[in-house]
């Protein structure tokens, strides 16, 4: 089927139809500029609509049981392995996704499916002991009822996948409002899939809108009690003020400025790799890349030499060709501010090691050095291929610097000494940290999440339990209680 004709709808309810708005969203694609869609975007009432109809929906699905809702995932693997070339082209067409990229980000999504099939069989109660002779705690685990989960353009497919499979798996509805650029494989993908698969209707809604359209009727309707949101701090920091007002749980997955650390014994042709990949893994349009080098400076020199040429020779160019290393941004807005935040570190007394060109959405890789400590640049999350290289002489000093932002999603550190590594580290404010590897790291079932500005909770594993249930406690008297009075 052709997605970006017949999945430019609303998905409520069981149901395909047209939004009622007054304007069209236009999904183009990032490096051609070629209009894929246009989807007319939903209204206050159709956002009410789609809550609703997950509320009536859910209690039935919770109530299937896990077996039933294990089945559905586990045709929804089977259609990803069937259609994965189309699925890939799709997502390299609307997100500007290398092949590399759109086939890491495809595999991702079946483990996280894979997961949430486990979810669904996990033991849902429990019994605790008690203070009073004969009577028996039960604990139980029950769905919070409707999740709204709002997800961002840079793994547009994953990141829906990741909280929505596993808010279902777990008994609850769901409201999906992908990313105004990714509509079709952040959102309506998703809902065809697994209305394929056979998930009952209502249970899993999708809207494509806008706040200019709706507003925060996403964070303040009645209906969710839980707001999954992936995207940026600046956003995210109104989410979650809202959330909290209107007494919802806001699970948020924000931005990093992570640091990848090079110490003197490491193994430089290693650590280079390990930094050129997690630095410009999806033209660097992800959290966790390392936006700062560390690099001590006995190797230096060496580093330098060898990450300069080996990200001089990246290709550049149409994410529709296998060999492409590099693809476009997200849109020009994007490009634009991307190549600003390199522009004003220059001014402010950066060198360029490698100054990229900006044509459209394509951002050439660029590398600084030299840069001022008191530069912005240091502690924003440059979310385009951009990479700072920064020298230091202790290791303290490496902590340091690696501390000084706002920002503690994750990072990394190259050495020979595993316990010099898991010294530094202790000492990183970050929610996750890797020793000899890169910074881009997403397993399902390790706790991921960060830190100061990068977010609040955690996903993945056990945490999806947390994020996606609320606990109920059950006690059951055997015999007669006594009672002071």
């Amino acid at each position: 089927m052709s997605f970006f004709s017949e999945l430019t709808l609303q998905y409520i309810a069981g149901e395909w139809r047209p939004g009622s708005g007054s304007w069209d969203i236009i999904d183009f694609d990032p490096y051609s500029g070629d209009k894929l869609a246009a989807v007319t975007v939903a209204t206050v009432e159709e956002v009410d609509q789609a809550f609703r109809a997950s509320e009536r929906a859910q209690p039935a699905w919770a109530d299937c049981g896990g077996y039933a809702r294990r089945v559905v995932f586990e045709r929804v693997i089977r259609m990803i392995d069937d259609r994965e070339q189309e699925l890939r082209d799709a997502i390299i067409r609307e997100a500007g996704s290398t092949h590399i990229k759109a086939e890491l980000e495809l595999q991702l999504a079946k483990e996280f499916l894979r997961e949430s099939i486990a979810l669904a069989m996990r033991p849902t109660a429990r019994i605790l002991p008690s203070l009073t002779d004969g009577k028996e705690n039960h604990l139980h685990c029950v769905p919070v009822g409707v999740v709204a989960v709002v997800s961002p353009f840079n793994f547009p497919f994953l990141l829906s996948i990741k909280s929505v499979a596993a808010a279902l798996a777990l008994g609850n509805g769901v409201v999906l409002k992908p990313h105004q650029t990714t509509p079709i494989t952040g959102g309506t993908l998703l809902a065809h899939l697994f209305e394929e698969a056979g998930l009952p209707p209502g249970v899993l809604n999708v809207v494509i809108t806008d706040i200019a359209e709706v507003g925060d009727i996403l964070l303040e309707h009645p209906v969710p009690k839980v707001i999954s949101f992936t995207g940026s701090d600046r956003t995210g920091r109104h989410v979650a003020t809202v959330a909290t007002a209107n007494f919802k749980r806001p699970i948020m997955e924000l931005g990093g400025n992570s640091a990848l650390i090079v110490l003197d014994d490491a193994d430089i042709d290693y650590a280079v790799d390990a930094t050129v990949f997690s630095r410009f893994v999806n033209q660097g349009q992800a959290c966790m890349a390392a936006n700062r080098i560390l690099v001590q400076r006995g190797v230096a020199e060496e580093f330098t030499d060898k990450f300069v040429a080996r990200v001089r020779a990246l290709k550049v160019g149409d994410p529709k060709d296998p060999a492409t290393q590099i693809g476009p941004l997200i849109n020009s807005s994007q490009a634009e501010a991307v190549t600003a935040a390199a522009d004003q570190a220059l001014r402010e007394g950066a060198t360029a090691l490698l100054r990229g060109r900006t044509d459209g959405c394509l951002v050439e890789p660029t590398i600084l050095t030299d840069v001022p400590t008191q530069s912005a640049v240091l502690r924003q999350d440059i979310f385009g291929p951009v990479a700072i290289l920064l020298p230091f002489d202790e290791v303290q000093d490496a902590v340091r610097i690696t501390n000084d932002t706002p920002y503690g999603l994750g990072g990394a550190v190259h050495t020979a000494d595993i316990q010099r590594g898991l010294a530094i580290a202790r000492q990183v404010d970050t929610g996750m940290f890797h020793i000899n590897d890169g910074t881009v790291h997403d397993e399902p079932i390790v706790p991921f999440g960060g830190e100061q500005n990068s977010g609040m909770g955690r996903l993945n594993g056990d945490a999806m339990v947390e994020a996606f249930t609320t606990q109920r406690w059950i006690s059951v008297q055997h015999g007669r209680s006594s009672f002071p009075f």
